[in-house]
């Protein structure tokens, strides 16, 4: 499982920053991984089911069904 820091996830997004966040706090998608004090990453494998959900063209409730089940199965794998 490879790891990705925000510049990569931006760009594989094609988002901003402010964007990037503000889709974290709607729900349309993941919240980081904590590495460290002050280094936070995101599951590649997370950010291309993502980027396939709306190059599929499904609607930002599907999004954040998505993203709800994708962060219940990071508990799950503790």
């Amino acid at each position: 499982m490879r790891l990705l820091k925000l510049p990569q996830v931006l760009d594989l997004t094609a988002t901003s920053r402010t964007t990037h966040y503000s889709n974290i706090k709607t729900g349309l998608m993941t919240a980081p991984v904590p590495l460290g004090v002050h280094s936070v990453a995101w599951p590649e494998h997370e950010i291309s089911q993502l980027i396939a959900a709306r190059i599929a063209g499904k609607s930002d409730e599907e999004i954040r069904q998505i993203v709800r089940d994708m962060m219940s199965k990071r508990g799950s794998l503790l």
